[in-house]
Parts: C-alpha cells; sequence; structure tokens
C-alpha cells in the first residue's frame, strides 16, 4: 500500500522552526508539530509548493534559512493554470478576499495535484468548518477532490499511552 500525501502549508513550517512562543496556545501547537515531525512524517510522502517556498522565503534571513532547511529534498508541485483557475473559484465561493489568495493557491495546489492532506495551523482560511463546503464544492466543480484540510493534532490520536 503506497503512503498517503502531505502537502505541508506555510504555518505548519513556521511552527515547526520558530522560537516557542510566550502564548500558551501557539506554543502547544508548536510542540505538537515537532511531535507529529519526529514520529508522524515518515509515515507519509510530504510535498510543499512554490507557492510554499515563495512564503518561507519572506522575513528574518535566519528563520528563512531555517525554514529552507526543513523542506530540503522535498517535492516541490508546481503552479499550473489549473491551479490559478480554481484557486479563483475557492475565493468566490468561500467570499475571502483576493488577500486570501496564496491560501486558495495552497487549497487548489492540493486538489489539482490529487494531495490527500493538507496540514495546516492557519484556522482563518483553510483548516475552517464555515468555509469548508464551499472549498469542496469549487473542487468538484472543476472535477478535483478536495484535500483534506487539518492540523498536526489531528494526526496524533490513535495511540494512548495509558492503552
Amino acid at each position: 500500500m503506497s503512503k498517503k500525501t502531505i502537502y505541508l502549508e506555510t504555518s505548519f513550517i513556521s511552527y515547526l522552526t520558530n522560537r516557542l512562543s510566550r502564548d500558551l496556545i501557539v506554543a502547544a501547537h508548536q510542540q505538537v508539530t515537532r511531535l507529529w515531525w519526529d514520529e508522524k512524517r515518515d509515515n507519509y510522502d510530504l510535498v510543499v509548493s512554490e507557492v510554499v517556498i515563495d512564503e518561507i522565503k519572506k522575513g528574518d534571513t535566519e528563520a528563512s534559512i531555517m525554514r529552507q532547511s526543513k523542506i530540503e529534498g522535498l517535492p516541490i508541485l508546481q503552479l499550473k493554470p489549473e491551479v490559478l483557475s480554481l484557486a479563483q473559484l475557492i475565493l468566490q465561493r468561500s467570499f475571502l478576499t483576493v488577500k486570501a489568495l496564496p491560501d486558495a493557491l495552497h487549497m487548489a495546489m492540493g486538489a489539482v495535484h490529487g494531495i490527500d492532506y493538507i496540514i495546516t495551523w492557519n484556522f482563518k482560511h483553510m483548516a475552517n468548518a464555515e468555509i469548508e463546503y464551499a472549498i469542496i464544492g469549487a473542487c468538484e466543480e472543476q472535477g478535483y477532490r478536495s484535500p483534506i484540510i487539518c492540523t498536526p493534532l489531528e494526526f496524533m490520536g490513535g495511540e494512548s499511552e495509558n492503552e
């Protein structure tokens, strides 16, 4: 059986590499991300995209280098015309503004390239139940299956230390 594919969205990579936050919730998300990276990543085929590469190159040079080092050697999905078309439809269907275009591109990239999961900490535009149906509908209208958009925490269940 082949491995499922996971698209690593930019927020995941940032949570993996940033200094531990003083915000307790963000710090917990960072810890879960690091745990997932250490314990679960080998169970999946990981990919990123040109959009992720562009986003992780921004900001502090040292932090950018750290982010880039984590994804070194991973396959990079290409930004095809079909991705742009689907991203526009996702924006329209979900009533997101053009500011959310990079997030729509992540979702469209996953659908067009047949990715199983997008792993993210972006609750505003991606891991958001209120827009999930719009994303699924836009993907289906264009003949694609929407990837499952989730957080690393959703992969951590199933094994209890007490079992």
